[in-house]
């Protein structure tokens, strides 16, 4: 089959188009045909086995995983033979941590992993990057932040997968929303529903007068010390994006403070709980609460555009790679 390969750190011409040997499902696994695959800046961050200490998890000289992505949509195409939760053509989607990456044609992952039946009202490229930028972000401000009704939350970085999805999902647990993005994209954070949002070219949202529960810096472009004055007394700031700063804050704030920094690998959460969390999700896909906002698709063979695309900051959105042509759902 054909599959992306990264077999060195560097620029996005490491990845190559090879032909690989078609996984056989185990027992309890299914075999999926992939119909459309996530590129995400933490793709990007891997390829390039940036910052240096992920290399201690990812692979010192090179990637474990040598086939890149992990959100995945398609369909059932074979089973385990002890297989009981799905059937053969079942549409389905999630996201691939464990085993091979997403970027290829076919992908074998466990049937009690990250995996469902596809919501009826989304298309394979929608329900792609799901797990990448909803599934972080549900972990962040339900679980960690545990945003409730009437609170402020301020997202930064509200225009990219993780923020589109945020500034949903914030909205959908009745918190007051501002987003942070470029003036470009603050009519699409407008029609998310934010009810404020600040162009950072031109207001830092640091140094303005108003106070936040949550801010939830999808992009790690700030930092605990910079955002703690535009906090309430117990507010807490969240961040995906791990770095020896966010670290050192986290541990000071554990200890003396109201004012909270944390940070959670939710890759590292157990699958049993990552799934129920998708439960969530695709619940509020079906009941229209939750949409991907969709911004370029690439063909496989043209993944090393995709990564440079995500390399400009430009994106907006969700970026998917397409392996089979399908009709699109306008979002």
């Amino acid at each position: 089959m054909k599959a992306i390969v990264c077999t060195k750190y560097g620029a996005p011409d490491v990845l190559e188009l090879q032909e690989v040997r078609k996984p056989i499902p185990k027992e309890n696994e299914v075999l999926i045909k992939v119909v459309a695959s996530s590129v995400t800046t933490a793709d990007t961050m891997m390829r390039k086995g940036s910052p240096y200490f992920g290399r201690l998890f990812i692979g010192l000289l090179k990637p474990k995983n040598s086939i890149p992505g992990t959100g995945f949509s398609g369909r059932v195409d074979a089973l385990g033979k002890s297989v009981s939760l799905f059937k053969k053509g079942d549409e389905v989607f999630g996201e691939s941590l464990f085993y091979a990456g997403t970027n290829a044609v076919y992908l074998c992952v466990a049937e009690d992993g990250i995996i469902l039946t596809k919501p009826g009202n989304m298309s394979h490229e929608q329900a792609a990057p799901v797990c990448d930028g909803a599934l972080t972000s549900i972990n962040f401000l339900k679980e960690i932040a545990n945003v409730k009704p009437g609170q402020s939350v301020l997202i930064n970085g509200a225009s990219g997968s993780l923020g589109t999805a945020a500034v949903q999902l914030a909205k959908y647990y009745g918190a007051k929303v501002t987003g942070v993005c470029s003036q470009n994209n603050m009519s699409l954070l407008k029609s998310l529903g934010a009810d404020d949002v600040i162009d950072y070219t031109k207001q830092d949202f640091t140094k303005n007068e108003n106070r936040y529960d949550v801010i939830y810096d999808t992009i790690g472009k700030s930092s605990f010390s910079a955002c703690k004055k535009a906090l309430k007394e117990s507010g807490k700031y969240l961040s995906p994006v791990l770095s020896i700063s966010l670290l050192f804050q986290m541990l000071r704030t554990s200890i003396m403070g109201k004012k909270k920094a944390l940070f959670a690998a939710t890759g590292l959460k157990p699958v049993a709980e990552l799934k129920l969390l998708l439960k969530e999700l695709k619940i509020m896909i079906e009941e229209s609460n939750l949409i991907s906002v969709m911004d370029q698709t690439y063909s496989l063979d043209k993944i090393v555009d995709a990564h440079r695309y995500i390399e400009t900051g430009r994106k907006k959105g969700n970026v998917v790679i397409a392996l089979e042509r399908e009709k699109r759902n306008k979002t």
